[in-house]
């Protein structure tokens, strides 16, 4: 990976204190703001005709051999005094060339210097100089680049971003080699200082939408910014809804593939989770893994997803509100042996599912914030020992168990995380609306939650785009798939034009035609 350095000055900080000429005077800034903790090295260092300098860095945030080859190079060669060199300054000699490093940078102030320290760079200072040299010697242990944990496919690259945010960006870079790839660097947070990476296609991404994006980043006023969530949660257009409002992925593949078709990504160092805006409904129901198949095969596990999502957000519902309200809805023998089995149950309906559905949610969570070796055995084994205890008990009865099961089931087909908990919440409140109402009840939940959709935006786009309002043209990627060559132009807003992406399908079926024609003639 092409090491750079990149720093950049956060817009709320006060005015900037300018470097002095005096060393000692540059140290005790630093060492004023910063303290005299162990891990806060100062190196000085004497040049030719007793000039000083000084390296200043943090231990643990560089790489030492890179200190140490630094080093080497400013003391193995006088920069100063050589033959045809005495009109050159220290500062111009050491900073165009002398120092055997890569990535260089000219500080002026005492802020930028104590922002590239805590960043991981060396900050070298020389007496006499008002500028100083931060040299890029980043060495902070990150773990490496590995198969992602949430986001998993059976055909497809097995890479997934890191915590580092250089990583993540060349991944990026390394799946679009072009020139109108632009990354945006910007600074949040008055304690953490995180770094953020706005990544998008200058000739795809809408204009208006990247401005949205640089507007929502710069009017964050906040503390500290420790993952890509606090970002959501700041720059989301609406706040009470259990929709998400913007994707997140720690797929480079995914990311790339986002950036093609017009969005924007959010990189934030500190977190594998990059975000795109802006998003819609639809987006959440497709994986990664459906453009590497065959288009009939990823069109089929689509609908099975939407089918899925449907069913572990009303299955539950439906089934409390025919038991209890209309059960003339089901066959005789079905509703016989419900019948049977619910005559020892003590509870209605209603209740009866919420035992069990808040009993599965506390076994999902006891067996995501348990030890990883024994996480899995404790929840399989509790599911199937509380849900057999529990029939045999009178307390549930056998379909209310396979209802939920399949219901929980069902949740985790959804590629995205964040819509599966969205379905998981409305659940709730469509059981209470169906031990109350009935199926009137659900319809009333349904119109609602439609309603609800219909007035969401991502950063200006309708979140049910292109059902709501219609895009015709986009259809071609929603609850279908088309294969590749009919989808020769990129998804579009509803008042933009969409832009082509591949040659016209037309060339592609009239070599198919001409091949089968040359068939026939030579048989």
């Amino acid at each position: 990976m092409k090491k750079e350095l990149k720093l950049s000055i956060d817009a709320n900080s006060k005015e900037p204190t300018p470097l002095s000429r005096e060393l000692e005077q540059n140290i005790k800034l630093v060492t004023d703001e910063l303290g005299t903790e162990p891990d806060i090295i100062i190196r000085q260092l004497h040049l030719y005709k007793n000039s000083k300098a000084a390296l200043l860095y943090i231990a643990g945030m560089t790489d030492a051999n890179v200190v140490n080859m630094l080093v080497m190079s400013i003391v193995s060669e006088p920069p100063l005094g050589s033959e045809g060199q005495e009109e050159e300054s220290a500062f111009q000699t050491l900073m165009y060339r002398s120092l055997a490093i890569g990535g260089v940078q000219k500080l002026e102030s005492i802020d930028e210097v104590l922002l590239a320290m805590l960043e991981g760079n060396t900050v070298i200072m020389i007496d006499g100089s008002v500028e100083a040299i931060a040299a890029y010697t980043c060495g902070v242990d990150r773990r490496g680049v590995e198969e992602p944990s949430t986001q998993t496919v059976v055909r497809g690259p097995k890479e997934g971003f890191t915590e580092s945010l250089h990583t993540n960006t060349s991944l990026i870079r390394n799946k679009i080699k072009s020139a109108n790839l632009r990354m945006e660097y910007r600074i949040i947070g008055h304690q953490t200082r995180t770094t953020i990476a706005v990544v998008f296609m200058k000739n795809i991404a809408e204009e208006k939408v990247v401005q949205e994006v640089r507007r929502r980043l710069d009017a964050i006023d906040t503390d500290s910014i420790l993952e890509s969530g606090y970002i959501e949660e700041f720059i989301q257009d609406k706040t009470f809804t259990p929709f998400p409002l913007l994707q997140n992925s720690e797929r480079p593949d995914a990311v790339a593939a986002g950036l093609l078709e017009g969005q924007v990504a959010i990189i934030v160092d500190g977190t594998p989770f990059v975000l795109l805006a802006p998003v819609t409904f639809v987006k959440f129901f497709q994986s990664s893994e459906d453009y590497y198949q065959r288009y009939d095969i990823a069109t089929f596990l689509r609908i099975i997803r939407f089918g899925s999502f449907f069913a572990s957000m009303l299955l539950p519902s439906l089934y409390i509100a025919i038991t209890t309200f209309h059960q003339e809805m089901l066959p005789t023998q079905l509703l016989i042996s419900i019948a049977a089995q619910r005559e020892g149950v003590p509870f209605p309906a209603l209740i009866e599912a919420m035992i069990m559905e808040i009993t599965f949610e506390i076994l999902r969570e006891a067996g995501v914030r348990m030890p990883r070796i024994i996480g899995p055995a404790i929840s399989i084994v509790g599911a199937l020992v509380l849900g057999q205890s529990a029939v045999q008990a009178g307390l549930v009865s056998a379909a209310m168990v396979i209802v939920v099961s399949f219901t929980a089931i069902a949740s985790f087909v959804i590629p995205s995380v964040n819509m599966g908990t969205a379905a998981r919440l409305i659940r709730f409140a469509l059981m209470i609306l169906a031990g109350t109402f009935g199926v009137f009840g659900i319809l009333a939940g349904l119109m609602l939650l439609l309603t609800h959709l219909s007035a969401l935006r991502s950063f200006g786009l309708p979140y049910l785009t292109p059902i709501s309002p219609l895009v015709p043209g986009n259809l071609k990627d929603v609850f279908i798939r088309v294969p590749w060559w009919a989808m020769n132009k990129r998804p579009a807003g509803p008042n933009q034009k969409p832009s082509v992406r591949q040659g016209e399908p037309s060339s592609l079926t009239d070599k198919d035609a001409d091949s089968d024609k040359k068939g026939s003639d030579v048989e």
